[in-house]
């Protein structure tokens, strides 16, 4: 769909966040003229007047059914479930439903895209991927999930030999075709969106659809199995390609890349620029000659993000860790250290039985349990005979007393919470922020993000 497509229609835009409101900046540009409902909380509404003064309607009762089948096309965010009741039924009645996302591919058919996607480390892949374009000369623009919405670069006046697009779950079926599909990994998340892990899958692997070339993990058997009819699919992570041995980056038979150099902490980020040199070779570049560039990389806030050292205790942010397996990465690149790690948030459900084994067979120092899922965690554990010190707490603040008290000189506070923060936080990024600002740090230092944008 494209904009043109919404010219003289009854059109809805759902949500008024980052994404929302780019549409509405979007909308405004094309089609000036055009009649705008933004459909929003009454806060929402509060924030958007200014701004909007009286060129939308606002709507801020909980949309249904009835309510939707009075547009034409709504524009959704991600955030908001695709498999709503009132969507279904909206849907069977006509209505058509679009998305940000959607929109900038029907403008753009001929970009030369990378999507991304994975449960965990497709920022970092999508921002390595970027990266090392660049280090080859390449003109390059990083967009997506990973923070700067794509409709906020639509009318960008600068040539670009690239886009590398992250996408969550909640967008690969809104992309059209992508010259290249990175999938880095599969495990169970965001189950509240998607309604089962099935589907999660399955929406995930409909970037797979998409891909001319298709790259994926050829350290996940699920995932090979499911990919195997791609005519087009190149696999990182095994012996034939990109992968990781002895604490180096091989290719093939070939040492090419000490990982210590990498200023990433853990395999799993070598198998991140694995993934994204294999992205590189996929596109017809040299990746060899790309690795180098590997070594000036600028890790991404919240993710395993070494804060500083208070009174011999190292402090790590690692907030954007939403999943158990993503905690269970964190810890073993880690191992040897004296770790208290703080886990537990919105509780979505997850099976942590995974985790719970993982401490039992290379305990921590300690794991203390907070917000909703703690509780869950903590009951777990318990009954699994913990070989560390065990803790439950509420809140955030409580949790980083109870690490600061228990860590010995020489160890490592790691907030690596294995779950969303929205039970009490806006988001992960608000949740980094508070444990770096609890740990004695400034959090304005940690905000950051390089390499967004056109470059």
């Amino acid at each position: 769909m494209r904009f043109a497509d919404l010219d003289g229609k009854r059109v809805a835009v759902w949500g008024y966040g980052r994404e929302g409101r780019a549409t509405l900046a979007a909308l405004r540009r094309r089609l000036p003229g055009q009649r705008v409902s933004l459909i929003c909380s009454e806060a929402e509404a509060e924030q958007a007047r200014p701004f909007h003064a009286d060129t939308l309607d606002y709507v801020t009762t909980e949309p249904y059914a009835g309510l939707l089948w009075g547009f034409d096309v709504v524009v959704k965010s991600p955030g908001i479930s695709a498999y709503l009741p009132a969507i279904v039924e909206a849907r069977a009645a006509g209505v058509r439903f679009t998305s940000a996302t959607a929109l900038w591919f029907g403008e753009n058919p001929l970009a030369r895209v990378v999507g991304v996607t994975g449960t965990k480390g497709k920022s970092t892949s999508s921002a390595l991927i970027a990266h090392l374009l660049r280090g080859l000369g390449q003109r390059v623009a990083l967009a997506g999930n990973i923070g700067l919405p794509l409709l906020e670069l639509l009318d960008a006046p600068d040539t670009v030999d690239c886009w590398v697009v992250e996408l969550s779950s909640f967008q690969t079926g809104e992309v059209g075709r992508v010259d290249i599909g990175l999938i880095n990994n599969l495990y169970e998340e965001h189950l509240d969106w998607h309604g089962s892990r099935e589907r999660y899958v399955a929406d995930k692997l409909r970037l797979a659809d998409r891909a001319a070339i298709l790259v994926v993990n050829g350290q996940q058997q699920a995932l090979l199995a499911a990919t195997a009819a791609h005519a087009q699919r190149r696999v990182f992570g095994t012996t034939a390609g990109w992968h990781l041995a002895e604490g180096h980056v091989w290719r093939g038979g070939e040492c090419l890349f000490a990982l210590r150099e990498l200023p990433l902490a853990g395999e799993h980020n070598g198998l991140n620029l694995c993934a994204a040199l294999s992205v590189i070779e996929a596109l017809g570049l040299d990746a060899r000659a790309a690795l180098p560039a590997a070594r000036d990389f600028r890790p991404l806030p919240h993710r395993l993000q070494t804060l500083g050292t208070q009174a011999g205790v190292s402090w790590i942010n690692d907030s954007i860790s939403t999943t158990p397996q993503a905690t269970i990465e964190a810890l073993r690149s880690l191992d040897g250290r004296a770790v208290s790690v703080l886990v537990g948030g919105f509780d979505r459900g997850l099976d942590w039985s995974d985790f719970v084994r993982h401490v039992q067979h290379r305990p921590p120092h300690a794991v203390i349990c907070l917000g909703n899922s703690g509780t869950r965690i903590a009951r777990q554990l318990e009954a699994a005979g913990p070989a560390y010190r065990l803790g439950r707490c509420i809140a955030l603040a409580e949790a980083v007393a109870l690490a600061r008290e228990w860590t010995p000189p020489g160890g490592v506070v790691l907030l690596s919470p294995g779950a969303p923060s929205f039970d009490q936080f806006r988001d992960y990024a608000d949740r980094g922020r508070a444990f770096t600002q609890l740990a004695g740090f400034d959090p304005q230092s940690i905000a950051a993000m390089e390499g967004l944008g056109i470059a």
